[in-house]
């Protein structure tokens, strides 16, 4: 079985929503983080949708609660990249590792760049230091109204953030003074984003507007946005993607003010007919909830998006694939208000993809280099695409025959055995070795397959996989019995396909291969 041929794959990131801490998240202060852990135990989770596709599947998520039969392929994906915010992040989501991290400023910017800036702008500067985004104008909004001043302050991401209130710059002067600081911060000082953030209201009253802007450091090669877009494939941004990769390879773009609309808008894509990504981010789980150190808004964002996930699924085409994950962390529990080192969760969902377990990964690049693999564009990259893994039915036969053997009764030998049976109808039937007391009546992982797929009115077969190993632990292949390959033989035809699993990968072979001269009446 393999996949149709995927027209339009949805992207989208749960910004910020880590899925516990990478192994070296101590050299960035972040030991222990993990974002889903600390917002499980709130009473406002609920994430039926989410489970039902195999979230708590994902290595380190069990806490989330586990699903028998996943809907969808799943996995961890670990940073190659020497950062933890959200540029760095897409980057190598979309196939670039930045190996050296953008530069931050825990002391405020050197007073050469503020002086260089206010000779652009003509305006002086207040703050240059690591400041709260609400907290900030409420210290420095006043005296930023009475001088002119702009509130320039910074966090510990790599941003340069500009606030500045709405009657004293005008929303469009304040971008244009964003790109000059853009322009500014290259080479050495080059932060990740210069970040527009207006505001409106009175002293002790001040509330930044929904019309903040990013102006990011393009990538510094081409992405998998670049690729797809250059080999003719729509590649649609929603939300601040487009602000991310400095508008690179994008060939059409929505601006949303937050989650509700950035879902709203996605239902509305997914009901149009285009040829390529969807790339969607949805900030407020990060911006809202992970800085602000609210674990219950964090929890009920999370639940309203697995609300809305519900009514999404049934939208998806015969021919869509669906990846849902994140770019990083932000602990809302942690003793920080800054992102965090994580590892992030990735589900993959499609109507014929199958629903297997890709486990713990290196890179967030892995996504590039599937999403090229998908639409056969030609992109090297970090990444190693899993797409044979989710489209090939005998990864996923391979993997639940090394379930079954977990099943098996085998008091007398220890030999554990399992089997995954395909059916002509489609169906996969599984079987484990049953053994007795009374060794002839004992039964073989195979046979059992076989007779719960007869007795269910199965006459024709495709393939079988079989896993075995002692106590159950599975290394070198397990090869069917002369019986089993003879009860094969009564059923299938000689080109019947036999896959041998090993721990990982296996071996294939036609029951001619295995019984050259098995009989028939």
């Amino acid at each position: 079985m393999h996949l149709p041929d995927i027209r339009r794959v949805f992207l989208i990131v749960l910004d910020s929503v880590g899925a516990g801490a990478l192994p070296d998240a101590a050299d960035f202060g972040d030991a222990g983080a993990h974002t889903l852990r600390s917002v499980a135990d709130s009473d406002r989770l609920f994430l039926p949708n989410l489970r039902r596709l195999g979230i708590g599947n994902i290595d380190g998520l069990g806490f989330l609660g586990t699903a028998d039969s996943p809907g969808a392929a799943v996995c961890r994906l670990g940073e190659l990249s020497r950062g933890k915010d959200s540029t760095v992040g897409h980057w190598e989501m979309a196939g670039v590792v930045s190996p050296r991290p953008l530069p931050t400023y825990p002391d405020g910017f050197p007073q050469e760049i503020l002086d260089e800036f206010s000779r652009r702008t003509g305006r002086g500067v207040l703050c240059n230091l690591p400041y709260s985004g609400t907290q900030v104008i409420a210290d420095y909004g006043e005296k930023h109204m009475k001088t002119g001043k702009l509130i320039v302050y910074t966090s510990a991401d790599s941003v340069f953030q500009i606030a500045a209130h709405e009657e004293i710059v005008p929303v469009e002067t304040l971008y244009a003074y964003c790109e000059a600081a853009r322009n500014l911060l290259v080479g050495e000082h080059g932060v990740g984003r210069v970040i527009a953030r207006p505001f409106t209201g009175q002293p002790g009253h001040f509330t930044r507007t929904s019309r903040r802007h990013d102006f990011s450091l393009p990538p510094p090669q081409d992405t998998m946005l670049d690729a797809l877009s250059g080999a003719g494939y729509d590649v649609i941004s929603v939300g601040k993607i487009k602000d991310l990769f400095a508008g690179r390879g994008i060939t059409q773009k929505y601006a949303t003010s937050g989650n509700d609309e950035g879902m709203r808008v996605t239902a509305k894509i997914a009901e149009k007919d285009f040829h390529g990504l969807c790339y969607v981010n949805l900030v407020d789980f990060d911006m809202l909830y992970g800085h602000r150190q609210d674990v219950e808004g964090y929890a009920a964002a999370l639940s309203a998006f697995d609300r809305w996930l519900g009514g999404f699924l049934p939208k998806l085409r015969e021919n869509d694939l669906l990846m849902i994950t994140a770019d990083h962390g932000c602990d809302p529990a942690d003793n920080s208000t800054d992102h965090t080192r994580e590892y992030i969760p990735l589900l993959v969902y499609g109507k014929s993809a199958l629903p297997v377990n890709l486990g713990t990964r290196d890179t967030f690049a892995d996504i590039a280099a599937t999403v090229t693999d998908v639409f056969g564009v030609d992109f090297p990259c970090a990444g190693r695409s899993f797409f044979g893994e989710i489209s090939d039915i005998r990864v996923h036969l391979a993997q639940l025959a090394r379930q079954a053997a977990l099943r098996a009764y085998c008091p007398y030998s220890g030999f554990h055995v399992g089997a995954a049976l395909l059916g002509k109808s489609g169906k996969i039937y599984t079987g484990c070795n049953v053994e007795n007391g009374a060794f002839s009546p004992s039964l073989c992982a195979e046979r059992t397959a076989f007779a719960k797929a007869v007795s269910e009115g199965e006459r024709g077969f495709v393939m079988i996989a079989i896993a075995g190993g002692k106590d159950g632990v599975i290394s070198g292949i397990c090869p069917p019995c002369g019986v089993c390959r003879q009860v094969m033989q009564e059923f299938c035809a000689p080109d019947f396909s036999i896959i041998l699993a090993k721990a990982d990968g296996w071996e294939e072979y036609t029951l001619s291969d295995l019984l050259p001269l098995g009989f028939t009446l």
